[in-house]
C-alpha cells in the first residue's frame, strides 16, 4: 500500500507541475521559471525512479525504467522540458495503473486469523477456568464443549464424540474420538463433551501451524518474471544503439534525446497493464475474481494444477451409494428402516439417509442416541440399532464410509456413502489438458483408494493421500521447476496454506470457507470447477493479446527510432508521436476485454 500511494503522488506531482508550467509559460509568460520548475521536477522524479531500479536490480530483476530515465535525463540537458514532462506524465501515469492492479487484493489472513481458537477451558483442582489459547501448556486438562473448536492438539481422557476435521483434511466425514483418540486444534467438537489433555501449545499446534504457513508462504512468493521486464533489455540495448550511432554519425548531442524520447517504453509500461486489467475484467464477468494482474501471468503460462479433492473436485456431501442387505431383507425396507430410525438425528449422514430414502418413513419412537455410535429406535415394532460396526454389533463389511444395521438383534445390512464427484469434473480436466496445463494432480486428506478411485475417475495424473496442511505444501514445494508456474485449486480452511504457497491459488469460493477465499489469487463465484479451465483460458487470451499490443509498439517505435536519428523528428514531436504510439497499443490491449459473444464461447 506504500507503494501505490507513493506511485499516485508522484502522478499527481507531474499533473501539478504541468499545470503550473502552463500558468507560468502562457498565463504570465515567465517561460524561464517553467523551464526550471520543469527541468526540477523531471530530475527529482528520475532520480527517485533511479533508485528504485537500483533497488529492482538489487532483486535480480530488470525493470522496465532504465531508458525512459535516460530520455528524462537527455531531453532536460539539451533543453527540451516539456518533452521531459510528456515521457513523465506517460511514465508515471503507466505506473499508477500497473500498481492498482497489483493491489486489487486485500485482508489475505483477515478471516483466518479470526477463526483461530482464542480461548479454553481449562480444570483444575475440580473446577473450570476460562483462559487464552496461549496460556495453554503440555498437559493441562481442558473441557471441550459440544460445537466448540478444539484449541490445541490433544488426547482424549473422558467422553465420545464426533468431530469434525474437514478444517484441517477437508474429509467431510465427521470421525469418531472416544478415550485414547488423539484430537487436532482447529477441528469442531460434535455433541458430545469431551476431557482433553493439551499434548502441544497453541503455538505448536496444527491449526496455529496453518496460520504460520500462510504467513510464510505469502511473505515468501515464488519468483515470476513479469513479460514487460522480458521485452524491457533487448528493447533497451536496440534504443541505446540507435541513439548512440545517430550521436556519433551527426555529432549533435540533441540527436539522442529525439531518438530516446520516441524509444521511451510507454508501450512496455501501458500496453500489458491495460491488457491485464482487461483480462481481470473479462474474469469477473464470467464469475471469477481475479486478484492481480500478475496472476493473470501465472494462470496463462501454468504447466501444473493441483487440486484438493473434497469440495472441490467431489461436492463435499456425502450421498448414499450402494444399500446392500443381509439375507432375508431387501434394500428398500433397510433404507428404510435405516432412514427412520435417523430421522431425529441431527448427524450427516443421517441427513443423506433421509434424502435417499421414500418420502413416508413409519414413525420412530423410544429414539435414544450414543454419541460416537448410532442410534436406536423402535420401528414398526422391531428394535432398531442404526450406527457403526461396533454399535451394530458386527465387524466391518466395507472400506468405505458407511452406517451398519441391526433389526431385533440380526444383522440386516449396511448403506454405502461416497462423496459425489462434480459432473463437470472431467470435462474440466480434459479441458486443461488441451490449454496446455499438461501435469494434473490431487492433494488430499482423504485416505488413498477413496482418492485414487476419484483420481482415476476424473483424468488426473498424479494422487497424493493422507496429506494434512504440511504434507500438501511440500507436495507443491517439490514440484520441479520445468512444470512450473503450479496452479492449487481448493475450497476449505486447509487448503488456504496450499493456495497462498503455489504460484496461483484457486478458491471454489461459492460455498467455501473464507479463508481460503482470502488466501487466494483467483476466487471462482459459482459453484463450477470448469471455471477453473476458464480462468486459464481468459488468461492466455489476455497474455497473448498483451504480447501482441507489446510487439506493435516496440515495432512502432524501432521505425520511429530509425527516422528521428535522420532528424527529421523534433524531441517535441517526437513526444507527441509517442502519445499516438501509446494509444494504438492502448486501443489493441483493450481487447482483451472481450465480448459477450465471446465468454459465450469460452463457457
Amino acid at each position: 500500500m506504500k507503494r501505490l500511494f507513493k506511485t499516485y503522488w508522484r502522478l499527481i506531482l507531474v499533473l501539478t507541475t504541468g499545470i503550473v508550467a502552463l500558468i507560468l509559460a502562457f498565463g504570465l509568460g515567465q517561460h524561464l521559471w517553467a523551464r526550471w520548475l520543469i527541468s526540477g521536477i523531471s530530475i527529482v522524479l528520475a532520480l527517485l525512479m533511479f533508485w528504485d531500479m537500483v533497488q529492482t536490480l538489487r532483486s535480480g530483476k530488470f525493470g522496465v525504467d532504465l531508458l525512459a530515465i535516460t530520455a528524462v535525463v537527455a531531453t532536460v540537458a539539451v533543453g527540451e522540458y516539456w518533452a521531459a514532462l510528456i515521457v513523465l506524465l506517460m511514465l508515471t501515469g503507466g505506473d499508477a495503473l500497473e500498481d492498482y492492479a497489483a493491489h486489487m487484493a486485500n485482508g489475505e489472513l483477515r478471516s483466518l486469523l479470526a477463526a483461530t481458537p482464542t480461548r479454553a477451558h481449562r480444570l483444575r483442582d475440580g473446577h473450570t477456568e476460562d483462559v487464552k489459547a496461549e496460556d495453554i501448556v503440555v498437559g493441562d486438562e481442558l473441557l471441550v464443549r459440544p460445537g466448540e473448536v478444539v484449541p490445541v492438539d490433544g488426547t482424549v481422557l473422558t467422553g465420545s464424540s464426533s468431530v469434525d476435521e474437514s478444517s484441517l483434511t477437508g474429509e467431510s466425514r465427521p470421525l469418531d474420538k472416544t478415550v485414547g483418540s488423539k484430537i487436532m486444534s482447529g477441528t469442531v467438537n460434535g455433541s458430545g463433551a469431551l476431557t482433553v489433555r493439551a499434548d502441544a501449545t497453541a503455538a505448536d499446534s496444527q491449526y496455529q501451524g496453518i496460520v504460520a504457513l500462510v504467513k510464510e508462504s505469502i511473505s515468501k512468493p515464488a519468483p515470476f518474471v513479469r513479460m514487460a521486464d522480458r521485452y524491457a533489455v533487448p528493447f533497451t540495448l536496440v534504443s541505446y544503439i540507435i541513439a548512440g550511432v545517430a550521436w556519433a554519425v551527426s555529432g549533435n548531442p540533441v540527436r539522442l534525446a529525439e531518438v530516446l524520447v520516441v524509444a521511451s517504453p510507454c508501450p512496455l509500461i501501458l500496453a500489458a497493464p491495460i491488457a491485464l486489467v482487461s483480462g481481470m475484467s473479462r474474469c469477473s464477468r464470467a464469475g471469477i475474481v481475479v486478484k492481480s494482474g500478475a496472476v493473470i501471468e501465472k494462470l496463462a503460462a501454468a504447466k501444473t494444477a493441483a487440486f484438493d479433492k473434497t469440495g472441490t473436485i467431489t461436492r463435499g456431501v456425502l450421498e448414499v451409494k450402494d444399500v446392500v442387505p443381509a439375507a432375508g431383507y431387501s434394500k428398500e425396507e433397510l433404507l428404510t428402516v435405516a432412514a427412520a430410525a435417523e430421522h431425529q438425528s441431527a448427524h450427516v449422514l443421517a441427513r443423506s439417509l433421509q434424502a435417499a430414502a421414500p418420502q413416508n418413513l413409519p414413525p420412530a419412537t423410544n429414539v435414544t442416541e450414543e454419541t460416537g455410535g448410532g442410534v436406536q429406535a423402535e420401528v414398526q415394532g422391531h428394535t432398531v440399532r442404526v450406527g457403526n460396526a461396533r454399535f451394530a454389533g458386527i465387524e466391518p463389511q466395507t472400506d468405505v464410509t458407511a452406517v451398519y444395521v441391526n433389526i431385533d438383534q440380526h444383522y440386516a445390512g449396511y448403506v454405502a456413502f461416497a462423496d459425489v464427484i462434480r459432473p463437470e469434473a472431467k470435462e474440466t480436466m480434459s479441458h486443461l489438458h488441451e490449454l496446455g496445463v499438461a501435469n494434473l494432480m490431487m492433494i488430499s486428506g482423504d485416505r488413498k483408494p477413496i482418492a485414487e478411485s476419484v483420481g482415476q475417475t476424473v483424468g488426473i495424473d498424479q494422487v497424493y493421500a493422507e496429506q494434512l496442511p504440511v504434507g500438501k505444501i511440500k507436495v507443491l514445494r517439490d514440484v520441479p521447476k520445468d512444470k512450473r508456474p503450479v496452479i492449487m485449486v481448493g475450497d476449505g480452511v486447509n487448503d488456504a496454506p496450499s493456495l497462498s504457497a503455489a504460484d496461483a491459488g484457486i478458491a471454489m469460493g461459492a460455498h467455501g470457507a473464507t479463508a481460503a477465499s482470502e488466501s487466494a489469487d483467483v476466487v471462482i463465484l459459482r459453484d463450477d470447477l470448469g471455471h477453473v479451465a476458464t480462468a486459464v483460458k481468459i488468461a492466455r487470451d489476455t497474455m497473448r493479446i498483451a504480447r501482441e499490443a507489446v510487439l506493435i509498439g516496440i515495432a512502432i517505435c524501432i521505425v520511429l527510432m530509425l527516422i528521428a536519428s535522420f532528424g527529421v523528428i523534433p524531441a517535441m514531436v517526437g513526444a507527441l508521436l509517442q502519445e499516438l504510439v501509446d494509444t494504438t497499443t492502448i486501443l489493441y490491449a483493450l481487447r482483451a476485454r472481450g465480448n459477450k459473444k465471446q465468454d459465450a464461447a469460452t463457457l
